[in-house]
């Protein structure tokens, strides 16, 4: 019997995501083991390993299809002695084994368009916007839209949302003459309303509203990522669910900046008589909030509706820019390294992150976050916290600024830092005992060693 090759779940929040390259073709042989495609998330590049052994009959979803649904089968593999012409042509299957009746992607856009009457409906003056709504939006369980691989790319390129879009296809299915209808505003519905998380918010403006306000030419549209859309909604959901306040202070890095040209000085060399590592201030800083969070506990939690989480190390994820966004990579266990050790991984998740080829579990979870855009010249910025963690550390540049010392003005290094915190968690006395150990600490590093 034909072996189903499903879209598989990179992450436990993954619903769906990109076929980006298929690494085998028709015909090849497959071993348990092989990685025979390159699956794209909104954070990074997959390779996708065969978990069965057999002969690649067909491929169902081609190489730079968008938004395959988890689970959806995207290949179909003939096991050892099966017929492979008669495994190619069977019907594919959903992840629960029962055929599955939907048009196969790559046909999707090949089949006659329906009769006029089948359209008919579409074209009734508001009849039911509701019952209009009902058969573009059959799902099956998770709340996607059917449409072909086409249309949802054609829609992309278009920049309209698919779910905006009336399906004429079978069982309510968007296919491309759809989307070429929507572009002139035929069979559009209203954006649907987000569900309410809280008090009522002013209406944001839709995208007819602000295009209307520029003139048509003067403007290119850049239809958004998955990374793009990721962010918007994981950051838009922290500012409304996650009630924040801030604390910033200002700390002295003098000694830091001493410590580290003698650190790095000291650095052993290679063959090629190159340092093995060279420190940077975020190093100690990652370093620092690791150890104050040992310090406070009370501050090294997650909030849930059920009880609160509270992390026995500290996980510090660091904001990476990244071509269309960021991410950020964690380093595990913080408290426990060695800033060389920190700063070895550091550079190493820095560059696979720019690559796109971090692993889930390398920027999922965490116990908290550092963003540093002292780099940038920026002395003093608010950060949005990234949930699960209660807390996120706004990094400043290190400048040179007057202070007063013993009744006399000093030149001092001074690099402010702003502590975002969630109150559902963290109050605000309990928050300021958090940075000020934060302050201790990178005013004095050789603490950190204790």
């Amino acid at each position: 019997m034909p072996i189903n090759i499903l879209m598989p779940a990179l992450s436990p929040t993954m619903e769906k995501g990109n076929l980006a390259k298929w690494l085998k073709k028709e015909g090849d042989q497959i071993k348990s083991g092989d990685v025979i495609a390159e699956i794209e998330t909104d954070k990074a590049t997959m390779e996708v390993e065969a978990v069965d052994e057999g002969t690649l009959a067909k491929i169902l979803v081609p190489e730079g299809t968008q938004d395959v649904a988890v689970n959806d089968v995207i290949a179909v593999l003939a096991g050892d002695g099966e017929d492979v012409k008669a495994a190619g042509s069977a019907a594919p299957a959903k992840a629960d084994g029962k055929p599955d009746n939907k048009p196969a992607p790559q046909t999707e856009a090949a089949k006659p368009a329906p009769a006029p009457a089948a359209a008919a409906p579409a074209a009734k003056p508001a009849a039911a916007p509701a019952a209009q709504a009902a058969p573009a939006q059959q799902v099956n369980g998770h709340d996607r839209v059917f449409s072909s691989p086409l249309a949802r790319r054609l829609a992309k390129e278009a920049g309209i949302e698919i779910g905006r879009i009336t399906g004429t296809g079978p069982h309510g299915r968007v296919i491309a003459r759809d989307v070429e209808q929507a572009k002139s505003g035929k069979g559009l519905k209203a954006p649907a309303a987000a569900p309410a998380a809280g008090p009522a918010l002013a209406p944001s403006m839709s995208d007819k509203q602000i295009l209307a306000l520029f003139e048509p030419g003067s403007y290119d549209v850049v239809p958004h990522d998955g990374m793009r859309r990721t962010i918007a909604q994981r950051l838009t959901a922290s500012v409304q669910n996650v009630p924040h306040f801030y604390l910033t202070i200002d700390c002295d890095i003098g000694k830091l900046l001493v410590a580290r040209e003698e650190i790095n000085a000291a650095a052993p060399k290679d063959k090629e008589k190159k340092p093995l590592y060279k420190l940077s201030v975020n190093d100690f800083v990652i370093k620092a909030m690791a150890v104050a969070l040992q310090k406070i506990p009370d501050c090294n939690v997650s909030w849930t509706e059920g009880g609160m989480l509270k992390h026995k190390h500290s996980d510090v994820g660091v904001a990476v820019a990244m071509p269309g966004g960021l991410i950020t990579p964690i380093i595990r266990k913080a408290e426990t390294k060695t800033l060389s050790a920190i700063s070895g991984e550091m550079k190493d998740f820095a560059a696979r992150a720019r690559a796109r080829k971090l692993k889930p579990e390398e920027y999922q979870g965490g116990t908290t976050a550092v963003s540093n855009l002292g780099m940038y010249g920026i002395n003093h910025f608010t950060a949005v916290i990234n949930p699960p963690h209660a807390t996120i550390l706004a990094v400043g540049t290190s400048e040179e600024r007057p202070v007063v010392r013993g009744g006399k003005i000093e030149i001092a290094s001074i690099m402010s830092v702003t502590l975002s915190c969630d109150h559902r968690a963290i109050d605000g006395a309990l928050g300021a005992e958090l940075i000020g150990a934060f302050k201790q600490l990178i005013e004095n590093p050789v603490m950190m060693m204790v």
